[in-house]
Parts: C-alpha cells; sequence; structure tokens
C-alpha cells in the first residue's frame, strides 16, 4: 500500500522487540518461515528513501493494543476489501471530568457482577430490583472479574473493572 501511495520515508513501529531487531537484521532468524519474509522486508526497502522500524513496548501503546482486541472481535470474510483505519492526532487537548470513586460505595455494576458470579440478590432488594438485576445481567457476561457487554451480533465489549478504575 505504502508503495502504491508514492511514500518515500516509512516508519515501522512494532510492540515486539524480536520482530523488530530481526527485520533490521540486528538479529539472526532462525525460524525458516521467517526467512523469506526477512527477504521480502529486504526487497520492499529499494522502494523507499528510508526505512525505519522503532520498538514501543505495549505498555506505551495502549492503542495497538485496544486495536488489536477490536480486530480480533470482528468476523473477517475472506473476499471484503476492509478500509484502513484512519487516525487524526488532534492539536488541542481532549478534556473529561473523573469521577472519585468514595471508599466503600460500589460501582453502577455491583449488584449485576454480584449476581452474575454468586446468582445472588441485595438484601433488601425488592422484587421489581431483583426481576431488574436479572433483567440486566443478561446483556453481560462475567469472565473472572472482568464484566464483558454483550452485543447484538454476539461481539463482547468490555466494561470498566475495579482494577482498570484503580489504574485511571
Amino acid at each position: 500500500m505504502a508503495v502504491d501511495l508514492d511514500v518515500e520515508e516509512l516508519l515501522i513501529m512494532g510492540d515486539s522487540d524480536l520482530i523488530i531487531r530481526q527485520a533490521q537484521g540486528e538479529w539472526e532468524i532462525l525460524d525458516i518461515k521467517l526467512i523469506l519474509y526477512r527477504q521480502h522486508v529486504e526487497d520492499l526497502r529499494k522502494w523507499f528513501k528510508s526505512v525505519e522500524f522503532r520498538y514501543i513496548p505495549r505498555f506505551h501503546n495502549e492503542l495497538a493494543y485496544e486495536l488489536a482486541t477490536l480486530a480480533s472481535m470482528l468476523p473477517y470474510p475472506g473476499n471484503v476489501h476492509i478500509h484502513p483505519l484512519e487516525i487524526q492526532i488532534r492539536e488541542r487537548h481532549g478534556y473529561f471530568n473523573a469521577i472519585e470513586i468514595e471508599p466503600n460505595v460500589h460501582p453502577w455494576y455491583h449488584d449485576i457482577k454480584r449476581f452474575l458470579k454468586t446468582k445472588e440478590y441485595p438484601e433488601q432488594a425488592s422484587g421489581d430490583q431483583k426481576r431488574t438485576i436479572r433483567r440486566l445481567s443478561s446483556s453481560f457476561f462475567l469472565n473472572r472479574e472482568v464484566l464483558y457487554k454483550r452485543t447484538q451480533n454476539l461481539n463482547l465489549l468490555s466494561s470498566i473493572d475495579d482494577k482498570k478504575l484503580k489504574r485511571s
């Protein structure tokens, strides 16, 4: 694609130090299947004035991790062309309001998570509240401690869990 667009300078970033160093020729490739890929990279380098490989640790590149997670959830029909995702970097900062959680106060999803985990309702819950918790819990899926929201096309979207909330 970069060749078709007449790109002259190419920056390739990756979160695998091994692959980046092998692509740069710093480290030897031991896997026979990857030797042909390395040769293909060398052939492609001839089309550009400069090619730079840069290693970015995964913990510094949350966007790539989230995009990879999203990509793994989407079905990909082999005969359909998918247009590249365009990401723009804005010069102005985005602002948001953070909500502090008081100690001993449960997050909004606490009752749903508890119901999915133990099939128990809060002690003071009325019949209507129990029915609402059951109805809401059918839209979620619990995997260990992470709560996922189900969508109509059966993809799962990660919800905020306690650990993510504390990191923010």
